[in-house]
């Protein structure tokens, strides 16, 4: 049974979420790179040092914790049935990651921050990369390959092309207005490699 939040805890993240909501906002109306922190702050009410209290740079706004996600895609390929394949198990991996507290609006933002934004594209495979160390264990295992102290060349290879098909996927939504369904996209790249 999970704990109920302290009103310290729910305050927070009341807090954390009226400036990523004022961010998203802001930089939908001026873009990532031209949106300052000082104009996000002077926007929500808050002091510059108060920001850093909840982001460590304006990039954590549209990249979130990466470690704390990194861990989460690596809890969830872990609790993946023992029997499922490597591409089924990272599948359902990197679906229960999907943000629920965002709406398809913030979602596109995001996604063309990260199509435009170089300092985010920067960061973003810096976190593929520690995705792949975090990864490759598991599907290492699924795949059959021997137990290493180090990851096999082919376990990270396999993560960084589910990742590059994952890439592709919110890439390919994001030009389609978010008309397009990510999950069939992510399927059809997903299914180009496999042939």
């Amino acid at each position: 049974m999970a704990e109920t939040p302290t009103l310290r805890e729910r305050a927070r993240r009341a807090a954390r979420a009226e400036i990523a909501d004022t961010a998203m906002r802001l930089f939908a109306e001026k873009g990532f790179e031209a949106t300052t922190i000082d104009q996000i702050t002077s926007a929500v009410g808050i002091s510059r040092r108060s920001f850093f209290h909840y982001f460590g740079s304006k990039e954590d706004l549209v990249l979130g914790d990466t470690e704390a996600l990194g861990e989460a895609v690596r809890a969830a390929l872990e609790a993946r049935p023992d029997d499922e394949s490597a591409w089924t198990a990272i599948r359902a991996a990197f679906l229960a990651i999907r943000p629920a507290d965002r709406t398809p609006e913030q979602q596109l933002i995001l996604a063309r921050i990260h199509h435009e934004a170089p300092s985010i594209r920067a960061r973003h495979l810096e976190k593929h990369l520690r995705w792949q160390e975090l990864l490759a264990p598991d599907i290492q295992r699924r795949l059959g390959l021997p137990p290493t102290t180090t990851p096999d060349p082919r376990a990270l290879a396999f993560v960084a092309a589910a990742l590059a098909c994952l890439d592709a996927a919110v890439d390919a939504w994001y030009r389609s207005g978010g008309a397009e369904d990510p999950e069939h996209l992510f399927d059809e790249a997903v299914a180009t490699l496999r042939r």
